[in-house]
């Protein structure tokens, strides 16, 4: 057990300190505008998905279909894909919502849609088929111990980071407090380093939390022993009180680097308006256009009884 804590304070030192440390510094140079259409959502709906083996080809050109129809014919549902390049082999599907009653509209639309193009459902089910481990999660943004959050433009993202911080029950506010001196640490460098963090609502065991840091290059990472070296001194005598959160509040920690793929993404015209070469195009060889089919007459979603 000993050994384990001592893993968790190399993983909370290393990864979270300097991992995060990867987030793009190029719009401070650049000066942009951040996509306010593209912020880091309130609601994130996450689904792991692990393909069986040998069927991820098949499972990627039956996803770009499906991605590129629903480019198409303006799918009411939005999703970014992330297949990862650490750990093991699978794919991170990321879907937005402001508020859980517009995630309950968008699912009574999405059904609705589907309903409406039959050759569209048989794709989806197909893809179901073709994935061994599927896994859903729903997390709430935490506002309170992000870092230059509202700074980060998603559409501007081509990897991401993602770690899973699992604590053991009641530490909640030694995670906050450890993340409020990592916030504080950077600030003194004044740290062009933004990440945003979600308390997993549903779907994993409580406490859990998510901290989500997307890079524009994955090159930025070349720069974290010296960043970590900077935010290590700015810690000070924190640093210990860092140390000992990991040894005594983490259960356990996993942190995974992902790489977006926008052929089996689709986001809305408001998202993806910085770069639409990017996330709009679609080979059509890779991804065949199925027909439209006419759409069953739209029902009003029921309302519950009072």
């Amino acid at each position: 057990m000993e050994t384990f804590r001592v893993q968790a304070v190399k993983i909370f030192a290393i990864v979270i300190v300097a991992g995060l440390l990867a987030a793009s510094s190029l719009r401070a140079q650049d000066k942009k505008e951040v996509n306010l259409a593209a912020a880091p959502p309130k609601i994130a709906l996450l689904e792991h998905k692990q393909p069986y083996s040998g069927k991820s080809e098949e499972r990627r050109k039956l996803e770009e279909t499906l991605s590129a129809a629903s480019d198409r014919f303006e799918a009411p549902r939005f999703w970014i894909d992330l297949e990862s390049l650490s750990g093991e082999p699978e794919a991170l599907v990321f879907s937005p919502f402001d508020s859980y009653e517009q995630m309950e509209q968008s699912d009574f639309e999405w059904s609705q849609f589907l309903a409406g193009h039959a050759d569209l459902q048989r794709t989806r089910e197909d893809t179901k088929g073709l994935v061994g481990g599927e896994r859903k999660i729903i997390a709430v943004r935490r506002d309170d111990l992000g870092y230059l959050a509202d700074t980060i433009d998603l559409s501007e993202a081509r990897f991401m980071q993602v770690l899973e911080v699992r604590l053991f029950p009641g530490r909640e506010n030694d995670f906050a407090d450890a993340f409020k001196i990592l916030a504080d640490a950077h600030l003194k460098v004044q740290a062009d380093t933004p990440w945003v963090v979600y308390e997993v609502d549903a779907g994993l065991p409580a406490p859990t939390f998510l901290v989500l840091s997307p890079m524009e290059e994955l090159k930025q990472r070349d720069d974290l022993l010296a960043l970590a070296g900077s935010i290590t001194d700015a810690e000070g005598e924190s640093g210990e009180t860092l140390k000992k959160i990991a040894r005594e509040s983490y259960a356990s920690t996993e942190n995974t680097v992902y790489v977006i793929n926008p052929a089996m993404s689709h986001v809305s015209k408001a998202f993806a308006a910085t770069d639409l070469d990017f996330w709009m195009h679609r080979n059509p060889a890779a991804a065949p256009q199925p027909k439209a089919e006419a759409k069953p007459e739209a029902k009003a979603k029921p309302k519950a009884a009072n």
